[in-house]
């Protein structure tokens, strides 16, 4: 990991961005570490004392719309509203309907200048209108989270990738061997 990039984790990892609600955003490719870390930032917020709840998006996206179907919406985002810390995973990978980005927009709008919301994405922001409905709504949703937030750019190779041509680098070798 860039020195930069773990310099500005151990930043975050005492924990004052919290208190001021502001976001942390991770961006990268599938495989760079980003949910392993926002994971770690979360754990040491635990550790000192913050509500943290990890959610993949896709999945806490159909809580929200089952609970704007049950007319509960409101009373589901208050109990959200009761995590210091709410960690997103994988944003860029909701469906896009009218419906997931109208509660997913709900969901920023609420926590927007009181609330932290850590966000792991494959997407840039350039890419976010596959996330939202319509242009305005994308524009309104990168407009408050970037507001007050950190933005983490995980710029290095796959780990996944690595250890998987390693493991086939082993097994040649491996086979090389037992051939010789």
């Amino acid at each position: 990991m860039p020195l930069a990039l773990r310099q500005q984790l151990d930043h975050l990892a005492q924990g004052s961005f919290v208190d001021h609600g502001v976001n942390v955003l991770a961006f990268g490719l599938p495989g760079t570490g980003k949910t392993h870390a926002l994971c770690a930032l979360g754990h040491r917020l635990v550790e000192a004392g913050h509500s943290v709840l990890f959610a993949p998006a896709y999945r806490l996206v159909q809580d929200l719309l089952a609970a704007k179907r049950d007319f509960d919406l409101p009373r589901q985002l208050r109990k959200l509203d009761n995590f210091d810390f709410l960690l997103l995973d994988d944003l860029g990978y909701l469906p896009q309907g009218n419906e997931e980005s109208e509660v997913l927009f709900t969901l920023i709008a609420e926590r927007y200048e009181r609330r932290s919301l850590g966000i792991t994405s494959n997407l840039v922001f350039s890419e976010w209108e596959r996330i939202f409905a319509n242009p305005m709504a994308t524009a309104a949703a990168i407009d408050r989270v970037v507001h007050h937030s950190v933005i983490l750019e995980f710029d290095v190779p796959s780990y996944r990738t690595d250890a998987a041509q390693q493991r086939g680098e082993t097994a040649a070798a491996e086979e090389v061997n037992r051939q010789n």
